[in-house]
């Protein structure tokens, strides 16, 4: 299994767990409120550099 798998399936197990233990309103807060957050303490040159990587994959 790929690095970028194993992220993704831990990813999914830790959004269901949080979907059991809390309100579904506070487990999307923090799925969404996380990566948003994460992306927003990156300074400008890291989040053109984040953008075109991410492009270049989606062209492939």
């Amino acid at each position: 299994m790929s690095k970028n798998a194993k992220i993704a399936v831990g990813g999914v197990a830790v959004g269901l767990l949080l979907l059991i233990w809390l309100p579904w309103w506070a487990a999307l807060l923090i799925v969404v409120g996380v990566p948003a957050a994460a992306y927003l303490t990156l300074d400008p040159a890291q989040r053109r550099r984040l953008r075109r990587v991410t492009r270049k994959e989606l062209g492939r």
